[in-house]
């Protein structure tokens, strides 16, 4: 039995994950960390069928007053390093999906993380985003022209977001660097998107999408797209349950959930 503090509680992702350990046999929900509704039970909160937590706004006080094994986080990118710290601090276990953790902030956990703590950080927990990004990895030995375009909920804070971050990441290490002179003209500021690695990286934000991400590929007379949609945050659910369940196999902190499965 793995007894599990969900730390944003009531956020939209976090709510799915107390929904998740709610339904999963071998996980116990021991804590619900959140800055609203602090004293009122998850349980009624939630009109869960048996995890039952009273709501705090402290994530070092919970750790202190419950026997956790973990602890999930989803956060915002302005608390997720203390969180982490905090957790690190108690001697718990945590598996982070908040997003814009960027690579100083990796080594960063890597100092927190003593020889005891383990630590799951993963830009994406659906399953099929890590084959996009596997898949998209394998088409950049190919296809030297890519472009990723990620689109997201107008909630969502950070952009580009880790996932585009991570499959440019995996790109580059099959690309094959390109020279090319001309002297783009953008008209507006930002036109061509970010740059990650020598890749454009295009950010949408907009109310009614979930998570979605295209990779396009360019070719001489062709074109490869690769896409994935998440239509709702339950699709994350399974690589957050996977994650959670790896923590006993794994040493120090992993970053990415490709880490976690074989490809």
């Amino acid at each position: 039995m793995k007894n599990i503090v969900v730390s944003g509680a009531l956020g939209k992702m976090g709510q799915e994950v107390v929904k998740l350990v709610d339904r999963t046999d071998n996980f116990k929900l021991v804590g619900a960390v959140d800055v609203a509704k602090v004293g009122e039970d998850i349980k009624e909160v939630l009109n869960l069928e048996q995890a039952s937590a009273e709501i705090t706004n402290d994530l070092g006080e919970t750790l202190e007053q419950v026997e956790a094994d973990a602890v999930v986080d989803f956060t915002t990118p302005q608390v997720v390093m203390g969180n982490i710290k905090t957790v690190c601090e108690a001697g718990v276990d945590i598996v982070v999906g908040t997003t814009g953790i960027t690579e100083a902030d990796l080594n960063k956990v890597k100092e927190f993380a003593d020889e005891n703590n383990k630590v799951i950080i993963a830009p994406n927990f659906a399953i099929g985003a890590i084959l996009m990004m596997e898949f998209s990895k394998k088409a950049a030995k190919f296809l030297d022209d890519v472009e990723i375009i990620e689109q997201h909920h107008d909630g969502k804070l950070d952009a580009p977001s880790g996932t585009a971050i991570k499959t440019a990441e995996l790109i580059q290490e099959n690309l094959t660097p390109k020279e090319d002179e001309r002297e783009e003209i953008e008209k507006l500021e930002g036109a061509r998107g970010a740059e990650q690695d020598g890749i454009n990286i295009h950010s949408v934000r907009l109310p009614g999408l979930v998570a979605h991400q295209e990779v396009l590929f360019g070719g001489e007379g062709q074109t490869l797209k690769l896409r994935h949609d998440s239509i709702n945050r339950r699709s994350f659910m399974p690589g957050v349950a996977l994650a959670i369940n790896k923590l006993d196999e794994i040493d120090g902190v992993v970053y990415g959930l490709d880490n976690l499965i074989e490809l």
